[in-house]
């Protein structure tokens, strides 16, 4: 016969999505940084920026963050679209990021599951998202979440307003 042992097992971590709170800008802030900077692009970002769009008399971002037991792990941005030939609203999930040492555990579904929800009440009727032509990895993990590969066509131009 044998003797049963109490073992303490570790806790499985905590992770929250919700909505950003102003509170959230400056771990927010950094986490665009970080992003930006994994692309090679500079970020021009501020956490009174954020504050701005998020949180202004005209709000132009939504932002979902995953909160884990020390502090922001990823987040989420989703902008506004239109197909006005069609009357059909979307959302672009703008940004998707989670930090070294918390990918793989299913933070990105999570953020994705609940930007699709956004969308859903906003009345959209599709959700769409971006990834670099090369970045393979996003590739598979956007069509595995059942993202459809749609081929870019034409060109988009911009102008400075400033």
């Amino acid at each position: 016969m044998t003797e049963d042992t109490d073992i303490t097992l570790p806790r499985p971590p905590v992770v929250v999505i919700r909505s950003a709170k102003p509170h959230d800008l400056p771990e927010l802030n950094q986490m665009i940084a970080a992003l930006a900077a994994h692309h090679g692009d500079a970020a021009d970002i501020t956490p009174e920026k954020l504050q701005r769009d998020l949180f202004g008399p005209l709000p132009w971002i939504t932002a979902l963050v995953a909160e884990g037991d020390d502090g922001l792990i990823g987040y989420a941005i989703l902008v506004p679209l239109y197909k006005a030939q069609e009357g059909k609203r979307g959302m672009d999930l703008h940004h998707l990021y989670v930090r070294d040492g918390q990918r793989g555990n299913g933070i990105g579904h999570h953020l994705v599951a609940r930007a699709r929800e956004i969308a859903r009440t906003a009345g959209c009727d599709y959700l769409s998202v971006s990834a670099a032509t090369g970045n393979f990895a996003a590739h598979r993990f956007y069509e595995n979440m059942d993202f459809i590969p749609r081929p870019v066509t034409g060109m988009r131009y911009m102008q400075a307003l400033s």
